[in-house]
Formats: C-alpha cells, sequence, structure tokens
C-alpha cells in the first residue's frame, strides 16, 4: 500500500491562468516583469543605441556561428560508448560488420542484376522506339489499328474527348515533336531559351542506350539526334552518366560523374555564349578600335558541359555557398538525366501532348509538405517571429544525388517487376 500523504482539506480547485494570484508567480519573487515600450516619434531610440544594438546582433550572429561549426565538427565522432564496452562484446560487434559487408555484397549484385533487366527490357522496346520515330518522322504511315488504338485510350483518360475523323487523308509528320515534348518537361523548360528553340527544332529523335556490362563503371548513355542544321556540326550528341562501382549506403547506384560532347559550333552561332562589342582606346596613339568579347549565358546545351563533382580535398576547403551552388548543379543535371531515362524517352507522347504534366505536378506535391492554414481556430498558436527561427548545423558531405541521404537525392529508381 502507498503511504498516506496529508491533503489539506478546503478548496481543492486545481490552478489555471484564472484562479492562480499573481503574487504566487515566480514572476513576482523579485523578477521584473517584462514591459513593451510605445514607440512613437518623440521616443524613438537614439543613433548610438541603434550602433550598439547592430554591434550586439553582430557578435551574438559571430557566437552562434562560432557554435554551429564547432556543432558541425562533432558529427559522426564516436562518443566513446562502443569503445567503452568489453572486448567480448566488442568482438560482437565487429562480427556484425562482417555480416553487414556480405549484405552489402548482395545488395550491390542485386542492384546488377537490375541493371541487366533494364538493359534486356530496353532491347525488347527498340522496335516501338524505332517505329515511333518512323511516325514522328513521316517516314512510314501510322496504321488504322494504331490509330485506333491511341484514340481508345484518349476516351479513357478523357470521355470528351473527340477523336480524328475517319477519312481518307495521310497521317503526316509531326513537326517540332521533341522540342514540344521537351518544353512540357518542368525542369527543361525553365533552361531551354528562346535561342535554343531554333537549335532543337532540327532535334529528331532522343535515345537511351547502356554501357557494356564489362565497362569499369555501369552508367547509361543519352543520345540527341539531329538534322544537319545552321548551328552545330555534330549529327549526335551524347550525355553519359557515370555510377560508381558499389551500391551507396541506401542501397541504390550512386552517381559518379557525367560526360557531355564537345559541341562543335559553327561560326558565330555558339548558342553558349553572348557577345558583345567593346570600344577600346590605346593611350599612347589615341586610337580606337572594336574588340569583340564573348560571355557565358545561359542555355540548354550547357547541359553537354556538366558541373564536375571536386576531389575531397577541394570539396573540404569550398566555401559553403560555393559548395551549396555546385551542388544545385550537380543535383539539377542527374535529376534532368533520369527524367529523360525514366520519364521523357519512354513517354515521349505525353510530354508532347501535355498529359505527362498532371503527374509531373503531382510528384512535386508528394515530396514536398502540405501546406498549414493560414487560421488558427483555436488560438493557441501565435505567429512566430523569422528571427527565432534555428537553422541546424549543415554537414560538409557530397552532393545531393550522389549518394548524400536527403530526401532530395537523385537515385535510379528500385527495380521495377516486369
Amino acid at each position: 500500500m502507498s503511504s498516506n500523504v496529508p491533503i489539506a482539506h478546503g478548496d481543492i480547485t486545481a490552478p489555471t491562468p484564472q484562479n492562480t494570484p499573481l503574487t504566487h508567480a515566480p514572476i513576482a519573487a523579485g523578477l521584473s516583469r517584462p514591459t513593451v515600450p510605445d514607440i512613437s516619434e518623440d521616443n524613438e531610440p537614439a543613433e548610438d543605441e541603434n550602433e550598439d544594438l547592430a554591434q550586439i546582433a553582430g557578435a551574438q550572429g559571430a557566437i552562434f556561428d562560432l557554435v554551429q561549426g564547432r556543432l558541425a565538427d562533432l558529427v559522426g565522432k564516436s562518443s566513446g560508448y562502443i569503445e567503452s564496452l568489453p572486448n567480448d562484446v566488442r568482438k560482437s560487434v565487429e562480427a556484425l560488420k562482417g555480416v553487414q559487408v556480405k549484405q552489402n555484397e548482395l545488395q550491390n549484385q542485386y542492384k546488377r542484376e537490375c541493371l541487366e533487366l533494364e538493359k534486356k527490357y530496353l532491347e525488347l522496346q527498340k522496335p516501338l522506339y524505332e517505329r515511333r520515330n518512323a511516325i514522328i518522322s513521316g517516314a512510314a504511315q501510322a496504321t488504322t489499328e494504331e490509330i485506333e488504338a491511341g484514340s481508345q485510350a484518349s476516351l479513357k483518360d478523357d470521355p470528351s474527348y473527340t477523336p480524328p475523323p475517319k477519312d481518307e487523308s495521310v497521317p503526316a509528320a509531326i513537326p517540332e515533336f521533341w522540342l514540344t515534348a521537351l518544353r512540357n518537361h518542368v525542369g527543361l523548360s525553365e533552361i531551354i531559351t528562346e535561342r535554343d528553340a531554333g537549335a532543337l527544332k532540327n532535334l529528331i529523335d532522343i535515345r537511351l542506350s547502356y554501357l557494356p556490362s564489362d565497362s569499369l563503371k555501369p552508367g547509361f548513355k543519352i543520345s540527341f539526334i539531329f538534322s544537319p542544321n545552321d548551328y552545330f556540326e555534330n549529327d549526335v550528341l551524347d550525355k553519359t552518366y557515370l555510377y560508381q562501382e558499389e551500391v551507396g549506403y541506401t542501397g541504390d547506384f550512386v552517381y559518379d560523374r557525367a560526360i557531355g560532347t564537345e559541341i562543335k559550333w559553327k561560326e558565330d552561332k555558339d548558342l553558349t555564349k553572348e557577345f558583345e562589342i567593346k570600344k577600346q582606346r590605346n593611350k599612347n596613339t589615341n586610337r580606337t578600335r572594336l574588340v569583340r568579347k564573348a560571355r557565358p549565358t545561359d542555355s540548354f546545351f550547357n547541359f553537354f558541359s556538366p558541373p564536375t563533382p571536386p576531389p575531397e580535398s577541394v570539396n573540404e576547403d569550398m566555401e559553403d555557398e560555393e559548395l551549396e551552388e555546385l551542388e544545385e548543379k550537380l543535383e539539377m543535371d542527374y535529376q534532368i538525366g533520369e527524367d529523360l531515362k525514366e520519364k521523357i524517352i519512354p513517354r515521349a507522347i505525353d510530354y508532347f501532348t501535355g498529359k505527362a504534366l498532371e503527374y509531373d505536378v503531382m510528384d512535386e506535391d508528394e515530396d514536398g509538405f502540405d501546406d498549414l492554414d493560414d487560421e488558427d481556430e483555436d488560438g493557441q498558436f501565435d505567429d512566430e517571429d523569422s528571427d527565432s527561427e534555428v537553422e541546424l548545423p549543415r554537414r560538409r558531405g557530397p552532393p545531393k544525388g550522389r549518394g548524400g541521404s536527403s530526401a532530395g537525392a537523385v537515385n535510379p529508381e528500385e527495380c521495377k517487376q516486369q
């Protein structure tokens, strides 16, 4: 039995903010109550006070950065617990690590076999891709059965769809098919400029291939096939993505780097550069001359000059902002390559018609957070100032999509059941 606890008889109502007297509150026990000064023209802080506040804020920011850096250095370091275990227990811990090594080897074998399965089904799809290219280019006419199957699929998606009339007209080539499909991709639409469109009108096919099984590193290649044009000499522009030899911590292939084709631009047609004319004056002769200078500019064709991941030694010496910018470029580059491989090439017609946009938007919504309601029905929460937000220490590591553990990491999808 529990011991008897004396309870004072009388009013045993639980204390609440309404029935608790102010004298019982800790704030009245010698502590000053916070006050909010009135802000008026006659009560504005002096300039000296503003300077002092700025200095205090700067000092606090410096201290915060220092603490943040120290915390970042501690991430991943041993707490000493494992080392303090008895030797016989530590041997068991090491044995579990050995078992994990075998698990990793088995997972690596599994992903390799998944890659071989992808190659197998790509070979089965090639005749369909060739048929698609023939219809797009007008090299072959669509059959009545193909048109009927497409119309039935459209009616299934949209019961109000009106199929083309069944007359004697001959199916024709589809102009600017791939340019339209690329522009209907959320990420690519942001990097395709009006200047790029002139060259991309000559894009006649995009093809996927995998690197041979005996290659030093696994990977895949995206080939852009062009008809003769006024912009560059190349008939094919390739972008090759290499994986690391072993799978990453999450069990997926990890991107290693990307390699692009060098574009042989025709004179004055380089879309990755803008040219400007500057006037220069000779200090000695006072004569002037016109100088034509080139500067880099945004272009889809920068896709074929991918960013290079820095070595680990350089990675540690880079500034945070510079490293974040490089990570974003790498992530964008790998994401576009993955979307071309997994989405655009297999479902090119859906991107041409715009049907795929609905699913791309759905994917983005699922990856993000739900919006919070603006209204607070219960009135229990106050809005917080942005100054109160504290950013967790950022551990410097590999860029997203290259083995990072963030949710936004770009990794190939799990092997699909066929």
